[in-house]
């Protein structure tokens, strides 16, 4: 099968009685996120909250889509879960509402070889069917708007990256500048974001925080522990390993912070106390030791017949 190349989908599609059929494919459900995302930035009121909604985001609830899609709770999250995983999606939840963010989705809605493709001679055709179809490929998301210059697009690209998802003063950034600076510290040449690409490693924090259930401190902990150690600070560059290799990392952190535990040394122990009774003077034959023994556990009878 071909995977080159791109088609256009008009979102009226989404009335058809075909889209109707349910329960949703996995396939069926990310095509219909592609086709529900914005195509350009918006604002919208709910309640008393002005909400402002990113290209290639849009705003829903669970209860919606699993009523679109005719999925359980389970379901749809487990997708959720596994398009995340993915890099695919991004989702922001609160009590209010969710918002899904489509990852890389100027890659779904603009072809590089689109205009040539529309200007390649059709040699075999009839005259008749030489003339432009004014709206062939054309639909209400204005993607011949994107397709008519490139550099804009580049340009709408670079402003999008720049915008941070995730606020310099968020936990997810905070741990993700917390690694950069340590690795910074150990090597002055290391590649590592900046300030305005953190995006990428302030999501694998989200990960995880909210997928992976890890604690702030735990993560804090672990990142200190992997960049003081000569093996890992070498390995573990990017947010993204230290979430693949974070089990490993967290239990040698903590056998590090644990205190050594040797075996007993029964025979040592004897003979320490065979050396100290000694050094008393107190001098005594095995047979000596038993008389003894037996002498005092029969002073003790005596006294509790009496």
């Amino acid at each position: 099968m071909n995977s080159k190349g791109w088609i256009s989908l008009h979102r009226q599609m989404q009335n058809h009685w075909l889209w109707d059929d349910k329960p949703f494919s996995k396939g069926q459900a990310w095509m219909d996120l592609l086709m529900m995302a914005n195509h350009q930035e918006n604002k919208f009121l709910l309640g008393n909250e002005l909400i402002k909604v990113e290209r290639g985001s849009f705003v829903t609830s669970e209860l919606k889509m699993i009523k679109r899609w005719g999925w359980s709770k389970t379901k749809l999250r487990n997708f959720f879960k596994l398009l995340e995983e993915d890099e695919m999606i991004m989702k922001k939840t609160d009590k209010k509402k969710t918002i899904l963010t489509i990852c890389n989705y100027n890659e779904y809605q603009t072809s590089e070889n689109h205009k040539e493709t529309m200007r390649e001679p059709q040699e075999n055709q009839v005259k008749t069917t030489k003339k432009p179809q004014e709206n062939t490929n054309n639909n209400d998301n204005n993607e011949n708007k994107d397709n008519k210059d490139r550099s804009i697009c580049q340009e709408n690209e670079a402003q999008r990256e720049s915008q941070l998802k995730f606020p310099l003063d968020s936990i997810e950034y905070r741990l993700a500048d917390f690694l950069r600076k340590w690795i910074k510290k150990n090597n002055e040449l290391a590649k590592v974001p900046g300030d305005s690409h953190m995006d990428k490693w302030s999501q694998h924090i989200d990960y995880m925080l909210r997928l992976d259930n890890r604690s702030a401190e735990d993560i804090k902990e672990v990142i200190e522990f992997c960049q003081k150690d000569e093996f890992w600070m070498t390995n573990i560059l990017s947010t993204a390993k230290l979430r693949n290799k974070f089990d490993q990392l967290y239990l040698k952190s903590r056998q590090k912070n644990q205190p050594a535990i040797h075996p007993v040394n029964t025979e040592a122990k004897i003979k320490t106390k065979f050396h100290l009774s000694k050094s008393r003077g107190d001098k005594y034959t095995a047979d000596e030791l038993e008389e003894r023994v037996l002498g005092n556990q029969k002073e003790r009878l005596v006294k509790v017949g009496e």
